[in-house]
C-alpha cells in the first residue's frame, strides 16, 4: 500500500454505530440479508438504513478488503476483486494444507477426546484394533499431544486433544462436545469400531 493510501486510511472517519453494526451482521451472514430484515433487526426506518448502507459502502471503498454489494435478495459483503490474485494464492495454499480424516482417525480422535487423558493401550482396548500408526499421524498433524505419563506399569504416555482440534471442529472447549447419549441417538459411538479396520489418515490432494 502506498504512503498516500495509508494516510487516507488513517484519516478516514470511523463508521457510525449503525453502519458498524450492519457491517458485523453482513460479515457473519451466510447469504444476502434483505433490507426488511435489517430494518427489523435494528429498528430503523428505510431512510436511516439507506444512509447507513451508503456510509458503509463509501467506507469500504477506500482501501478495504471487503466491498458492499446489492444482491437480488438483499445486501452482502464480498471480497474486493482487486485482491483476486492473493485470494487465489491463499485458496491454493489452504487446499494443500487441508486435512481429510479417515473413519479410523475420527474414531481414534473421538475416543481420545471423550476419555482424555488416555493411553494408547486404552484407546486400542476401546476400539479393538491397533492404533499406533493413527496416533502417530494425529500427533504429527497437531490434533493430539502428549500430556505426560500414567502412573502405571511401564509408565505409558498419556494423550490429550489440542487447541487445533477445537479449531478444526468449531469448538470453544471440550465441554462443547455432544454427550455420548446424544451420539448414540444419532447412531455414532466414538468408543467402538469395526474389527480389522485400519484406514490411513491422509492429506487431501
Amino acid at each position: 500500500m502506498s504512503k498516500s493510501a495509508r494516510k487516507d486510511n488513517q484519516t478516514q472517519a470511523p463508521l457510525s454505530v449503525l453502519s458498524a453494526q450492519i457491517e458485523a451482521v453482513l460479515f457473519l451472514a451466510a447469504s444476502p440479508v434483505p433490507e426488511s430484515e435489517l430494518k427489523n433487526v435494528f429498528g430503523v426506518s428505510g431512510h436511516e438504513l439507506k444512509d447507513a448502507l451508503e456510509e458503509l459502502s463509501n467506507h469500504l471503498a477506500h482501501g478495504h478488503g471487503l466491498v458492499l454489494k446489492s444482491a437480488a435478495d438483499g445486501w452482502v459483503l464480498e471480497t474486493n476483486s482487486h485482491f483476486a490474485d492473493v485470494l487465489s494464492l491463499f485458496r491454493d495454499t489452504a487446499q494443500r494444507r487441508r486435512v481429510r480424516l479417515s473413519k479410523a482417525s475420527i474414531e481414534t480422535l473421538s475416543v481420545i477426546a471423550y476419555n482424555q487423558p488416555v493411553t494408547r493401550g486404552e484407546v486400542e482396548d476401546l476400539r479393538g484394533v491397533r492404533c499406533e500408526r493413527v496416533i502417530e499421524t494425529l500427533l504429527s498433524h497437531g490434533f493430539i499431544r502428549i500430556s505426560g505419563r500414567k502412573k502405571a506399569s511401564g509408565s505409558p504416555l498419556l494423550y490429550r486433544t489440542t487447541s487445533r482440534f477445537l479449531d478444526i471442529f468449531g469448538l470453544e472447549a471440550i465441554a462443547d462436545l455432544p454427550t455420548l447419549e446424544e451420539l448414540n441417538e444419532l447412531g455414532a459411538n466414538p468408543e467402538s469400531a469395526s474389527e480389522g479396520e485400519r484406514e490411513n489418515f491422509d492429506d487431501a490432494p
